[in-house]
């Protein structure tokens, strides 16, 4: 019979029915309590004439009003304000008494009681019903309606839609797609693996670099499985209000349970898994009590339940160890960054719907763009095809994937900024210099321009035939050689170096530094590291020190300033034996402004090597876009 008479309106709509009858309350007090004013309003100096002449046949006085109301002899209501100064008033009620007029009090006793409503029970009331409301208005006001912040892809007659990509929409990723494989078997049969005892991945957790498709990758799994897919951003479980966060991871897994088989993914894990503080470390009480709530969830269901949760995040070393146990998410896999034929196939998904020119080569461009992201791929040729639609062509061509890759790399050209030819001369040195010496240790070049670009003068956009998994010392000294060797040249033909290499500083100092604090490459103080861990690798954050004693920070300082003096005397070494290539390369960039493809390699092949130079044939693993 409880269920028969369920409410027909929801309780949002009582709250706004019960905040209007408030308001309507609240109104109606303020109406009655408006002050009496019968008939004409008098002076205190016209009432003094009055009371003297006997002229008034009755006064009442009002406490809650603070008036005097009256009648005088001819039958004519008046009013008049108590004065401000209780003397004055003390004063009028003494004239009023002793007149001929009948005097009375009204205590206004009801007024008084009303008072007290409307400026008490009444605004805390209708403060009441607005909290309500606003709670009430995040749930779309039903009790029994779920609280659905994942979003359930699309309903066609009452059955849930998967989402509509699949691996096949997946490039540059193939390990996190052959890992994945597994748990699409497991949704399409969750009962197998109850059948044999197994226990399937509740769990994945996906991290990696931002940009390199961890939301894609996701989708995709349910796509391919045919499942409902759930996505939520970590953020949303978070409220200042405890308790409000829990709620809502109870309220979304009963919602998945009730169309499993399904994927829930949980985008930026971090923000709602982190790792829960010490007693004394400043801990939030609402997220732990989310934390704890989601450990109790990943826990609730078994194997033939067919949930299966995915999160991605940037930062998997600052989640709780809780969170990453075999039961929870149990299964890592890292999304990093494509390597060239894994920018090929990206590069081959975001143009298969657009038009091509034909002698565009998908693997030049994959080749000029080490340590893009899919995200990044994505922006290129998005670029590109912004670049044909100004240019009025109706296919993308390589000039616009180049010049997109230029763009995403510094930024579009600074065309309004005119340079003077000692700074276009100082350009071309600098990147001569890089282009020069790259090439001596064995780097490819790919493109040298002088072109200003953002707040950069130019660039060298190198490339490596394999992204390097680690790298040998004589690697990062190379990287280090190559970073300098724009001043260097600066410093060799101009005699003085400017403010242009900074970046290039910043770099090769970087660099310098890890070999000996975090490598252990250092000639002083070897096999020793002195950097904290790399708590943001992901981030491409940098590692702290470690607390250490002067004298070993000394030897630290000492040992990077030597790295950095012996990578610019090679550098030296090499501009100096190269002078003629490096002048007329000069003269080329000056003329060209950009040297890329034939033109290039004309000027850099068979370049003559100083004797004893070492060198560095295998490739090595130097950022993108060297600039002045």
């Amino acid at each position: 019979m409880t269920k028969t008479l369920a409410p027909l309106v929801s309780p949002r709509l009582w709250l706004l029915l019960a905040t209007g009858l408030l308001l309507l309350a609240f109104a109606g007090c303020l109406a009655y309590l408006a002050a009496d004013s019968p008939g004409e309003e008098v002076t205190l100096g016209q009432l003094a004439e009055l009371t003297e002449g006997d002229a008034i046949e009755s006064a009442s006085l009002l406490d809650q009003d603070a008036r005097v109301v009256g009648r005088t002899e001819d039958g004519d209501p008046f009013w008049v304000a108590y004065p401000a100064s209780d003397a004055a008033t003390a004063a009028l009620l003494q004239q009023l008494t002793s007149s001929s007029a009948e005097v009375t009090v009204d205590g206004q006793a009801s007024k008084a009681a009303v008072r007290i409503i409307a400026t008490g029970l009444l605004p805390l009331m209708i403060l009441a019903a607005l909290f309500g409301l606003f709670l009430a208005g995040g749930t779309g006001g039903s009790t029994d309606q779920i609280k659905r912040f994942g979003t359930l892809a699309r309903r066609d007659g009452g059955r849930a839609v998967p989402p509509d990509v699949g691996f096949d929409d997946v490039a540059g990723a193939d390990e996190a797609v052959a890992e994945l494989r597994e748990v699409v078997e497991y949704l399409n049969d969750p009962d197998r693996y109850a059948a044999l005892g197994a226990s399937p991945p509740k769990g994945v957790l996906l991290f990696g670099p931002p940009g390199t498709g961890k939301t894609l990758i996701a989708k995709a799994t349910a796509g391919e499985a045919g499942v409902p897919f759930f996505s939520v951003a970590g953020a949303e479980f978070v409220e200042s209000l405890v308790g409000v966060g829990a709620a809502r991871i109870r309220d979304l897994f009963a919602s998945v349970r009730a169309v499993a088989p399904a994927i829930v993914f949980i985008d930026e894990l971090d923000a709602a898994g982190r790792r829960r503080a010490g007693a004394d470390g400043g801990s939030s009480e609402e997220r732990e009590q989310t934390l704890n709530q989601l450990l109790v969830e990943l826990d609730g269901f078994a194997a033939s339940a067919g949930i299966v949760v995915m999160g991605a995040t940037n930062r998997p070393d600052i989640l709780d160890p809780a969170l990453l146990r075999p039961g929870r998410f149990d299964r890592h896999i890292t999304v990093d960054q494509p390597d060239r034929a894994g920018r090929s196939k990206i590069l081959a998904v975001h143009t298969k719907d657009k038009p091509l020119a034909d002698d565009v080569d998908l693997e030049n461009i994959a080749c000029r763009t080490p340590g893009f992201t899919g995200a990044d791929l994505a922006n290129v040729v998005n670029e590109a095809a912004l670049l044909a639609i100004r240019e009025g062509r109706t296919v993308i061509e390589t000039r616009e994937l180049v010049e997109a890759v230029d763009r995403v790399l510094g930024g579009p050209q600074r065309r309004g900024r005119i340079l003077t030819a000692p700074v276009r001369r100082r350009i071309a040195v600098h990147e001569a210099g890089h282009a020069i010496v790259a090439t001596a240790l064995g780097e490819e070049v790919h493109r040298v321009s002088i072109v200003t670009r953002g707040s950069g003068l130019g660039a060298t956009s190198l490339s490596a035939d394999r992204d390097a998994v680690l790298l040998t010392a004589d690697e990062l000294f190379g990287q280090i050689v190559i970073a300098l060797s724009g001043r260097c040249a600066e410093e060799l033909l101009l005699t003085t170096s400017s403010t242009g290499g900074e970046a290039d500083l910043e770099r090769a100092t970087r660099c310098a530094r890890d070999m000996v604090a975090r490598y252990g490459m250092g000639d002083d103080i070897g096999r020793m590291r002195l950097a904290g861990p790399s708590t943001d690798v992901h981030l491409r954050g940098e590692a702290a020190l470690l607390p250490m004693s002067d004298d070993l920070h000394r030897r630290l300082e000492v040992g990077t300033a030597q790295l950095l003096d012996r990578a610019f005397r090679e550098a030296t070494d090499v501009l100096e034996y190269c002078r003629e290539p490096l002048l007329a390369m000069i003269e080329a960039l000056l003329s060209d402004e950009v040297l890329e493809g034939e033109a290039l390699e004309h000027r850099l092949s068979g370049l003559p090597l100083p004797p004893g130079l070492r060198r560095r044939l295998t490739p090595i693993s130097v950022p993108t876009g060297a600039s002045v």
